[in-house]
């Protein structure tokens, strides 16, 4: 049995080009910048700033982010708007344990309350605080939180079968009420200012180019390993009866197959992989306020998602670095355009190309792949006829 399910993997993983050219790509990337910056110095044309890998991790946790709803939404039809809730609670963890590291380093000095709760004259650390100054719990609990919440929210979203637009509306209520309760100062959690000054993580100072480094290629590998692992997911069985219940999910359930504990499962597998997209993105940015929760920033994850093409995988990464890459260039050239400019490809998109870069790169493959073997055949015909006339 362990044989059979090793051989499944390496057939799911290695038998692909697509994810053999994937993680190729990234891994030679991530590793020709990350020598660039530490063997190149500044004034070297070969040299990336440490500006520039901060922005490349950035862009990575978004494609994780973007993976995740790709996971629920392209290959299980559920079109999830609160995405990023899950995303903002894995930073907020992250968040928490960074900002014990400070201790007496802050502003005020104190040795276990951070700066904003000395501020607020808060007398001690609230309960849901502690342990938080231990990575590994940290962690730990940057998994577990948005987990259950997604468990909750889904058993009790799916048992009732609720579906489309309908379920759309619930996910970006969620994370709307998460947004306005930590604007709240009594939460906890920075209030509207959020949680920012970290100096080190690890014992290691953030704003070190090692750090820097270290922090991208770990993204890039956990991206790397959450695409195998998706990957894989689609590939086995669960994956194949996931499909089923998003093309005929009454059928399904008729062939005696509980359909919601299906979606219940691949819901909390992409809520954990965006907390990890948010946990990884605190230390490079440097920051989490409750502006993370907002439903605009959810929308416009699937919108990488579209542009990219959806139920690819691949294609979601695609759309969210371009996006992301083109965003950073727009913003300043046009900060006031840039929705617009983001609303109108989305519409472009979803009008001539429904199945986003992915798709349209499908095709071309695919017309490319028609033409050659049409030329084979036709040599073939042709060194045939040529034969048999010499023959003659």
């Amino acid at each position: 049995m362990q044989i059979k399910r090793e051989s499944l993997l390496q057939g799911a993983i290695l038998g692909s080009p697509i994810c053999r050219r994937f993680l190729l790509i990234l891994g030679v990337s991530t590793v020709i910048a990350s020598l660039c910056n530490l063997l190149f110095p500044p004034e070297s044309f070969f040299h990336v700033s440490t500006f520039s890998i901060t922005l490349m991790g950035k862009y990575l946790c978004y494609a994780l982010l973007a993976l995740s709803v790709d996971v629920i939404w392209g290959y299980c039809g559920i079109l999830s708007l609160g995405h990023g809730a899950f995303f903002s609670l894995g930073g907020y963890a992250m968040g928490m344990y960074l900002m014990r590291q400070i201790g007496e380093r802050g502003v005020y000095g104190h040795p276990t309350l951070p700066d904003f709760m000395v501020f607020l004259d808060w007398d001690a650390l609230p309960w849901y605080w502690m342990g938080m100054d231990n990575f590994g719990f940290a962690m730990l609990m940057a998994l577990v939180v948005p987990g259950i919440l997604a468990f909750v929210f889904g058993w009790l979203a799916f048992r009732s079968r609720v579906t489309g637009v309908y379920l759309s509306i619930i996910t970006q209520a969620l994370t709307y009420a998460l947004m306005l309760a930590f604007f709240r100062n009594e939460m906890g959690f920075g209030g509207n200012n959020g949680m920012t000054d970290f100096k080190d993580i690890l014992g290691f100072d953030l704003q070190s180019d090692t750090t820097r480094v270290v922090l991208f290629a770990t993204t890039a590998f956990m991206l790397g390993l959450a695409y195998i692992c998706s990957h894989y997911i689609m590939s086995s069985r669960f994956g194949k009866l996931i499909v089923c219940v998003r093309d005929a999910e009454t059928r399904t359930r008729f062939m005696g197959y509980k359909t919601e504990r299906f979606k219940v499962w691949l819901f909390v597998y992409s809520a954990l992989l965006a907390a990890i997209a948010g946990a990884l993105f605190v230390p490079q940015v440097g920051i989490i306020n409750p502006g993370e929760f907002h439903p605009l920033n959810s929308i416009e994850v699937v919108v990488w998602v579209a542009v990219g093409g959806r139920g690819t995988l691949y294609g979601a990464i695609i759309g969210a670095i371009l996006v992301n890459f083109a965003k950073t260039r727009f913003t300043a050239i046009m900060p006031e355009g840039w929705l617009f400019g983001l609303g109108a490809l989305f519409v472009v998109v979803t009008v001539f190309f429904p199945e986003g870069i992915a798709g349209y790169m499908k095709k071309i493959r695919a017309k490319f792949k028609k033409k050659s073997d049409v030329d084979d055949n036709q040599n073939s015909t042709d060194n045939k006829l040529k034969l048999a006339q010499e023959r003659t």
